[in-house]
């Protein structure tokens, strides 16, 4: 069952919130504690909301919701800002139920759109695919070389 996350699941979920970003950066971002707890506050005072999915009465993963815009024309979107299935429950299907829980409530919402970002590597690509999430914008970027 999917559900939205109680105060204790919130509370366990920023525990394992700076492993699930480095993860999801694919190892390039490891937050402090002091960072993930500013993302999530961040995120919840903008009306965002966690689903959590529990296996055998334990966080097994969970979706993270809520309102945005867009940067240009400022309309307001539904976005989708973190996916994480913990690793002893992947591989049985969990990140699908989620991510499609968190779509159809943003969509009862009246979002016209719904977006997400991903980095190039993560492996999680290939279920926002599955989902229907195209291409939209790509993101580059370009190490600089400090020089002395």
């Amino acid at each position: 069952m999917i559900a939205k996350a109680t105060e204790e699941e919130l509370q366990e979920i920023r525990t394992k919130s700076a492993d699930a970003l480095f993860e999801g950066t694919t190892h390039q971002f490891q937050p402090s504690t002091e960072r993930v707890n500013e993302l999530i506050d961040n995120a919840l005072k903008k009306g965002c909301y966690y689903l959590v999915s529990r296996q055998e009465n334990k966080l097994a993963g969970w979706v993270l919701a809520g309102p945005s815009a867009d940067f240009f024309s400022k309309e307001e979107i539904g976005f989708i800002y973190e996916l994480y299935v913990v690793s002893e429950y992947r591989g049985r299907g969990l990140a699908k139920p989620l991510m499609q829980k968190a779509i159809d409530e943003l969509s009862i919402k009246g979002y016209p759109e719904i977006r997400l970002s991903v980095h190039a590597g993560n492996f999680a690509q290939h279920v926002y695919r599955e989902l229907g999430f195209v291409d939209k914008q790509i993101s580059m970027s370009l190490q600089v070389v400090k020089r002395s």
